[in-house]
């Protein structure tokens, strides 16, 4: 009997195409079974191919941002495939503090204390880049912060990033001021921006200010305390929460400004998350837990108010220990849908188009989770070397 004919090379890197992104070893196993396959994978063309086809780049791993307790081990980088865990940069004594996982990159406070105030590190966990950044201004005397990362490359759709320039928007509240200021860092500059601030001759933020201050026993109750949460990008701005309800801070990169929007009017919730919701129109959202439902809302500019999305019952889906302990939102990821929740069992995901719930971690105190989202493709020096030697 005659061997079967070789596949098509065009008909193998369609078959190939189709080998799923939350799985990356599928194709590390398929470049070693033979040099065709392995000379299909290591082509550029595929790669690129392969990263529009499934568009969204797929949740790689999670850095978990634990709720700040003396005596807690650093931050580790736990992966949610196949993949073995990366090495975290405080996994050598260090002490860390994660802040944000977005365009490829990891942005981690290094917390050393030495000669001057700690820096910044960006880190691409798929390459091993790292870049270090030095401290945010010196007239930003922060009491509490949040900071993103995002890709700076022109006309980037960010499927995959991996190298080029980027930013680092740094927001906090001042230590000694009732104000909130916000600075960027731009790696093509190597330096940060003149900070801007937000006080009181924002309307909303006064209004809170006269109010916390007629209502509050205690000063710092009125402070504008920035959450230390995960920042959200949406279009061309950022938004961060601070304490008041969760009033939302808004920083539009593009005008270099700092502004203020409500939360939506029923949620008084401590546990929320910001999100890019998933519409023609991409748009801030809003998510948290009421008695036993993820309820999100939506954000409309032209409207300034906020219209309630969905409810997913949650009651039957993610398991308790006991009926007083609630879950409580803890994430989102972009692009993808996905709301982590946290309960006494574990860490999930919630889908928000579908409603399937999927535990992707043991419990713990979860604060704030930063999802790695990236392509990762066999790196190709690996391959060849590989393939010269089989």
């Amino acid at each position: 009997m005659a061997p079967p004919r070789p596949l098509m090379d065009d008909i193998t890197a369609e078959i190939l195409l189709r080998l799923p992104p939350d799985e990356p070893e599928h194709l590390f196993r398929a470049a070693l079974v033979c040099k065709p396959w392995l000379r299909i994978i290591c082509d550029p063309a595929l790669r690129r191919s392969y990263r529009d086809f499934h568009g969204a780049p797929p949740l790689l791993g999670l850095l978990h941002r634990l709720m700040v307790m003396q005596g807690r081990p650093p931050a580790r980088f736990a992966s949610t495939t196949s993949l073995p865990e990366f090495p975290h940069p405080g996994s050598d004594g260090r002490r860390t503090r994660p802040l944000d996982c977005r365009h490829g990159r990891v942005l981690v406070h290094m917390l050393e204390h030495g000669e001057g105030r700690p820096g910044y590190l960006v880190w691409d966990t798929v390459t091993g880049d790292r870049h270090s950044l030095p401290p945010e201004p010196e007239d930003m005397d922060w009491l509490i912060y949040s900071a993103a990362v995002l890709c700076a490359a022109d006309g980037c759709d960010h499927l995959d990033c991996h190298g080029g320039p980027f930013r680092v928007v740094f927001v906090a509240t001042h230590d000694h001021k009732d104000v909130i200021l916000a600075s960027v860092y731009s790696s093509e500059t190597g330096a940060w921006s003149v900070p801007v601030c937000l006080d009181d001759t924002c309307e909303f933020y006064a209004k809170h200010m006269r109010e916390g201050r007629a209502n509050a026993p205690l000063a710092h109750f009125y402070t504008p305390y920035l959450q230390p949460r995960r920042g959200t990008l949406v279009g061309d701005a950022l938004y961060f929460t601070v304490r008041w309800g969760n009033a939302i801070v808004k920083y539009d990169l593009g005008k270099d400004r700092l502004s203020m929007i409500e939360p939506p009017p029923k949620p008084k919730v401590c546990y929320i998350a910001l999100m890019a919701m998933e519409n023609n129109t991409s748009s801030l959202g809003f998510a948290c837990i009421q008695r036993s439902s993820l309820r999100t809302w939506s954000w409309k500019e032209e409207a300034a108010e906020w219209v309630q999305d969905r409810v997913i019952e949650l009651k039957k889906t993610i398991p308790v220990v006991n009926s007083k302990d609630k879950p409580v939102v803890v994430g989102f990821a972009e692009g993808v849908g996905v709301i982590f929740v946290s309960s006494s069992v574990g860490l999930f995901t919630v889908k928000l188009n579908s409603g399937l719930v999927n535990k992707v971690d043991e419990s713990e105190e979860y604060f704030s989770v930063l999802p790695y989202m990236s392509f990762y493709m066999p790196d190709r020096g690996r391959l060849l070397s590989l393939a010269r030697t089989s």
